[in-house]
């Protein structure tokens, strides 16, 4: 059964950090990208990155602040985030393709294949 799990969301004031983490089991996947979404709004894409994780793609909003990186060994994704603001606050999710694809879709959520439960990121100013 193939699962993605989510953790190390939570409360932080602005300007600090956070490191979610996405645990892949059941199968390897070859892009696995991160979304968020905050109340109100639609689900929007955060950063992507390639199977070996040479490439990675960031949303502008995030570009400087969030590092997306993986280790395949543990079948897991990270997102640094740093310099954290309100405007950060939402709903993280995981997301995971089982092959690889176009690299100018890895921003469109409808092309993942798997998705976690999501994980609160909440900011406080």
């Amino acid at each position: 059964q193939v699962q993605l799990v989510e953790s190390g969301g939570g409360l932080v004031q602005a300007g600090g950090s956070l490191r979610l983490a996405c645990a892949a089991s059941g199968r390897t996947f070859s892009t696995m990208g991160w979304f968020r979404q905050a109340p109100g709004k639609e689900r929007e894409f955060v950063a992507a990155i390639g199977s070996s994780g040479g490439s990675t793609s960031y949303a502008d909003s995030v570009k400087g602040r969030f590092t997306i990186s993986r280790d395949n060994a543990k079948n897991t994704v990270y997102l640094q985030m740093s310099t954290l603001t309100p405007e950060d606050t939402a709903v993280y999710y995981c997301a995971a393709k089982q092959r690889n694809g176009l690299r100018s879709r890895w921003d469109e959520s409808p092309w993942y294949d798997y998705w976690g439960q999501g994980i609160q990121v909440t900011v406080s100013s």
